[in-house]
């Protein structure tokens, strides 16, 4: 038998989403973080700690706070499934006709929409039910230890592009470097992001490299502000 099989891009949509938010971050306030510094600061060891300082620090948060998000979206899904679960176990018949309503509203005729519906029970009345009804497939079922895990390594990977740049940039030119290589990373992450996603690439290119421009310039000009003030 003849077996065709597909890879759709969706399943890649967990990892995705915490590899492109962690890299982008890392690399716009680290770089942002320095260019500030940079501003307000004549020394490149003052520029490099903040740098470091910044990496560390947002690694972390990257690491937590997404744990703790994607925790409460798992909490909120476990839920769901053990009240889905109970449902089953205390009224077959009503979940049946639930089911059987669900399919019928996609299209398919009442007849047939509940021999499907009692097929796919018969299989597996749960896992049609976490499908059909929650709409929670494998690919989009929460993750908290998988996505903290990602942010921090790809922010960390991000933030020390930044870093790398301000130890390579001259004394003089720290600020210029810093904020030009950066950007042209963020339109790199960009295109790599939307090319992985299957979406067409300079759209979000535009939007992550005006977005970290903005970032860095804001802090560059509260930098200097700062800078002249003391």
């Amino acid at each position: 038998m003849y077996v065709h099989r597909e890879a759709h891009l969706i399943d890649r949509i967990g990892w995705l989403r915490a590899a492109v938010l962690g890299a982008n971050d890392g690399i716009i306030s680290t770089a942002s973080l320095m260019v500030g510094v940079a501003a307000a600061s004549t020394s490149s060891s003052e520029v490099l700690v903040a740098g470091v300082a910044g990496l560390v620090a947002g690694a972390m948060s990257m690491a937590a706070g997404e744990y703790v998000s994607v925790s409460s979206q798992a909490d909120t899904e476990q839920a769901d499934l053990a009240r889905e679960k109970k449902e089953l176990a205390t009224q077959p018949e009503a979940e049946l006709h639930e089911i059987a309503a669900i399919y019928e509203a996609r299209g398919v005729e009442k007849a047939l929409a509940m021999q499907v519906a009692v097929q796919m029970s018969a299989k597996d009345a749960f896992a049609a039910h976490a499908r059909d009804e929650l709409g929670l497939a494998e690919h989009v079922v929460a993750r908290p230890v998988q996505a903290a895990i990602t942010s921090a390594m790809t922010f960390s990977l991000g933030a020390a592009v930044p870093i790398a740049l301000g130890l390579l940039a001259p004394k003089t030119q720290t600020s210029w470097i810093l904020s030009g290589g950066s950007l042209f990373c963020l339109a790199a992450l960009g295109m790599i992001g939307a090319r992985l996603g299957g979406a067409e690439i300079w759209k979000p290119t535009f939007r992550v490299t005006f977005w970290g421009a903005i970032a860095m310039g804001a802090t560059a000009a509260i930098g200097a502000a700062i800078g002249h003030a003391l």
